[in-house]
């Protein structure tokens, strides 16, 4: 799936074929002089930003540079007021009563409607509950539940890994079931046939943030009668997806990157209407139809509530919910629009600032084809991304050679794109990634 490009071909720019929005000059170069200032250029583009006064509902210092939203989002100003009156009101005062009094029994199926409106998916098709891996899991089986007679799970090599875990996981439980992974830049779609039961991909790659034609690889899945499943961890917060439209089967994804849910929040899974007969393997209590019956036998819940399994977790949910709101209030053209031109005023300062120092570019540079996150090799990128965050640029870095810059419209102005790469570009000048603590590997990168 990548395709490496080399910044020296600089990739025509969507900024670029707006008239004078990018001054002439900006091809790359090995010369160490500059001959464009893009600072007053970013100036001018956040002083006309529609969504520039998001950035106020969100706690950021303003010299800090925070590239990796599209990993952990940042903390809504709204989410310390609302999680101390679900801890000190709701559960200190209201205690168990606060399941009905504070609708908490409630909040996974309201919020997951909420989302439900940022997917394209209608009231009903999407509900909040466990992790992104353990609604993979619930979609996998329930599309084998769905095509009993098939014996294959299909994906790509270099999907998120948790998906491919899952994936060998439910292969190794069903016992009869084959996983075929293909070979990275291979077409997913030659392996499609009346064997498949399910396709399982992302919708915008983690690592290049190349993003698949949803409606177009469904309809090619369909015609093999495969059900697909849509990972939209990278997608949903970031740009349009309309499961809907696409007439999507199944779809995953998280709520701490884009819908700024915070560490750990409540994933959600979607299930078209037409699917919501089948019965859930992780059959948990509060999928059942009674949960407070207390019956000795399952009986699932007459719609997307059988997704559901375990207590639903409070905390999170009323964390996730000032994210999920906030999002909502954003116009997603005005997002989607503002994301691409961050991006390419991104890639127009590294042709020029850094275009001799050797990053390749991974991302498509292809408007069309790109997510809302940039992500170049190096073979210094883990120093490197470490060097950064000791300048407060925060970005991360993927294996084995990727660092990768988040571009979140809410609340990144065009100015702390011209920051990160300028201070790029004066720690490979100065040899500044090379100290011994930035080639530390740490637990978590």
């Amino acid at each position: 799936m990548r395709q490496q490009r080399r910044l020296k071909s600089r990739p025509r720019s969507h900024i670029a074929a707006q008239k004078g929005a990018l001054p002439a000059g900006c091809a790359a170069s090995g010369d160490k002089r500059l001959t464009t200032d893009f600072s007053g250029l970013a100036a001018a583009l956040d002083a006309a930003d529609p969504l520039r006064h998001f950035r106020d509902d969100f706690i950021l210092r303003d010299d800090l540079v925070y590239l990796d939203g599209n990993s952990l989002g940042a903390l809504p100003k709204a989410t310390p007021a609302r999680l101390a009156e679900t801890v000190r009101g709701e559960w200190g005062e209201g205690l168990i009563n606060s399941w009905l009094s504070a609708d908490w029994v409630n909040a996974p199926r309201r919020i997951g409607d909420k989302i439900a409106g940022l997917v394209g998916a209608s009231p009903g098709e999407v509900i909040i509950a466990d992790s992104t891996s353990v609604n993979i899991f619930k979609a996998l089986t329930s599309a084998m539940a769905l095509r009993p007679d098939r014996r294959v799970i299909l994906s790509e090599a270099g999907n998120f890994p948790t998906d491919l875990y899952m994936m060998q996981g439910v292969a190794a439980f069903s016992g009869g079931r084959t996983r075929i992974v293909t070979a990275p830049g291979a077409s997913v779609l030659d392996h499609l046939n009346d064997d498949v039961a399910a396709l399982l991909l992302t919708q915008v790659h983690y690592k290049t943030g190349e993003i698949r034609d949803m409606a177009a690889v469904t309809r090619a899945a369909h015609d093999k009668g495969v059900l697909v499943i849509w990972d939209l961890s990278h997608s949903v917060g970031a740009i349009p997806v309309d499961l809907g439209a696409a007439n999507a089967d199944f779809a995953v994804g998280c709520g701490y990157k884009f819908l700024n849910g915070g560490p750990g929040a409540p994933a959600f899974i979607f299930v078209a209407q037409r699917h919501q007969h089948v019965m859930p393997a992780l059959s948990g209590w509060f999928g059942h139809a009674r949960p407070f019956a207390f019956e000795d036998d399952y009986a699932p819940a007459p719609g997307i509530e059988r997704f559901l399994c375990g207590t639903p977790p409070v905390l999170g949910l009323a964390a996730l919910e000032v994210g999920v709101d906030l999002m909502a209030r954003a116009d997603m053209g005005a997002l989607r629009q503002k994301s691409l031109r961050l991006g390419d005023l991104f890639m127009a300062c590294m042709a020029e600032y850094c275009g001799g120092f050797g990053f390749t570019l991974v991302s498509p540079a292809d408007p069309a084809r790109r997510g809302s996150h940039l992500s170049y090799a190096h073979p210094q990128a883990h120093a490197m991304v470490q060097a950064l965050k000791a300048r407060d640029v925060i970005g991360d870095f993927r294996a084995l050679d990727i660092m990768r810059f988040g571009l979140t419209p809410l609340y990144l102005r065009y100015v702390d794109v011209v920051t990160a790469v300028t201070t790029l570009r004066d720690i490979c000048l100065t040899g500044a990634w090379d100290r011994p603590e930035f080639h530390v590997r740490g637990a978590v990168t």
